[in-house]
């Protein structure tokens, strides 16, 4: 009786496995964003290949404007998730017969992100992902309720980059300061790369002509250099680790923990 206990327990352990592993879709993660958010979410051990960007050791499929057609279908994919980036038009060229595709954003605004995340969870299959994806948006809005030196005019920058730029309104960093209670100095849309003419007095003159309280520079930790006049604005500077806000996902909250700890009087 014993040693059939024993065996039935096995099959039962074995079978759970497998419906476990059948339930995990095949999935190709064009951004490493989406990469990210996918291990958030549980799926992570389903992505079996990846952009050229991307930091896991699996298969690389291109990127988000080049998908690799051959890469792709070479690895069978159930699912293939990418940002808009990538045009329908293109991700129909590179995807295989029967298998299933999502392009999502996420770089715009804190609700491109939320949203991001619930279409993720949703196409994955993950266990608790409409969870997740709740948890994420109630810790992102309450620490967006809880900044100090809310009302500050504040500049954002990525400096540390060949051609410095700015963030303001339609991206992910402007909407969160906007949230959070902060009055964006530069106005312009989108991206602001710094144009030719600027570029004698780099960031000096853009903090003149914008007349911020702060600046906050976002520095990628693979930067091998920074805009040396940072050192010598008139205003204060705050500077932060932009891997924690340049991936729209679930790294944003340990974002906000620092940029709130910045802040702090």
């Amino acid at each position: 009786m014993l040693p059939l206990l024993r065996f039935l327990c096995c099959f039962l352990l074995g079978l759970s496995a497998l419906n476990a592993h059948a339930a995990c879709p095949r999935i190709v993660s064009q951004s490493p964003y989406l990469s990210i958010a996918l291990d958030w979410l549980g799926r992570g051990e389903c992505i079996v290949g990846v952009s050229r960007y991307d930091k896991k050791d699996l298969p690389r499929t291109g990127g988000v404007s080049d998908p690799d057609a051959a890469a792709i279908a070479a690895l069978r994919p159930d699912l293939i998730v990418t940002s808009t980036l990538t045009s329908e038009q293109t991700l129909q060229q590179v995807t295989p017969a029967g298998t299933r595709t999502l392009r999502v954003g996420g770089s715009r605004s804190l609700a491109e992100t939320e949203q991001m995340l619930v279409a993720l969870a949703e196409a994955s299959g993950a266990p608790n992902g409409a969870a997740r994806a709740a948890e994420f948006s109630r810790e992102a809005h309450r620490r967006l309720s809880e900044f100090p030196g809310r009302k500050r005019r504040v500049l954002l920058l990525s400096a540390c980059a060949a051609k410095p730029y700015s963030y303001g309104h339609n991206t992910l960093l402007g909407d969160l300061a906007e949230q959070a209670g902060l009055t964006l100095a530069d106005p312009a849309e989108g991206i602001h790369h710094l144009r030719e003419g600027q570029a004698i007095d780099g960031i000096p003159a853009l903090v003149a002509a914008t007349r911020p309280d702060l600046v906050i520079n976002f520095m990628s930790t693979a930067a091998s250099q920074c805009d040396a006049s940072l050192g010598s604005l008139p205003v204060p500077l705050v500077m932060l680790s932009g891997d924690n806000f340049f991936y729209p996902g679930p790294r944003l909250l340990e974002g906000l923990d620092e940029l709130k700890e910045a802040l702090k009087p």
